[in-house]
C-alpha cells in the first residue's frame, strides 16, 4: 500500500473512461434512438471534491453521448474527449495542454481500449469487474465494481495519499 501512497502523492490529473467505469456498463438506448446512461452520484461528488483539492479531472471515452457531456459539465469536468477509438492521442494532447508528465496523471480503466493510457501513468487503476488482463495492468483494483462507487474511491484514495481529504470532510461538517 506504500507504493500506492506515493504514486498517488504525485498525481495531478485523475482520467476516468466512462462506460464501465463511470457506469456499469450498460448502454440503454431508446426506440427513438436516445442514449441513456445511469451515474453514480457519489462518483460525481468525488470527482467535484477531488477538483477542489486542486486535482484536475477528466474524461476520455470511445463512444459520443449529449448524456455524458451534460453530466460532466454538471461536475465542473472541463476535460472531456469524447470519440476516442484510440485513446492514448487523447491522453497525450491533454497532458501536453496541462503541461504535465505522465506520472502526474491517474487512469481508471475497464477493458483492454484503456491499456495504451494505463501503461503510461503513474497511477493506473482497474475497477473491480475490468477484463482480467487490465487488472494485471492496474496499479490499485478498486474493491467497487463500475459505476457503483469506484470512482469515489480512487478520488478518496488520491485525497488521502495527499493529505486533503480531511479538509474535504471537514467542509462538510
Amino acid at each position: 500500500m506504500k507504493d500506492i501512497v506515493e504514486r498517488c502523492k504525485a498525481i495531478k490529473l485523475a482520467i476516468f473512461d466512462v462506460d464501465g467505469v463511470l457506469t456499469d456498463g450498460r448502454i440503454i438506448i431508446g426506440d427513438d434512438g436516445q442514449e441513456y446512461k445511469a451515474f453514480n452520484s457519489r462518483d460525481g461528488h468525488g470527482m467535484k471534491l477531488l477538483q477542489y483539492t486542486g486535482v484536475e479531472v477528466g474524461i476520455i471515452t470511445g463512444r459520443t453521448s449529449e448524456v455524458v457531456k451534460h453530466r460532466m459539465e454538471g461536475l465542473g469536468v472541463k476535460h472531456i474527449y469524447q470519440g476516442q477509438q484510440v485513446k492514448l492521442p487523447a491522453f497525450e494532447s491533454l497532458i501536453a495542454s496541462l503541461n504535465l508528465a505522465p506520472e502526474q496523471c491517474a487512469y481508471v480503466g475497464d477493458d483492454i481500449v484503456d491499456l495504451s493510457i494505463m501503461q503510461r501513468v503513474g497511477f493506473a487503476v482497474a475497477v473491480q469487474d475490468a477484463h482480467p488482463i487490465v487488472k494485471q495492468y492496474a496499479h490499485w483494483v478498486t474493491p467497487a465494481i463500475g459505476g457503483a462507487g469506484a470512482a469515489r474511491e480512487v478520488c478518496e484514495l488520491i485525497m488521502q495519499s495527499q493529505d486533503t481529504w480531511q479538509d474535504q470532510l471537514e467542509r462538510h461538517l
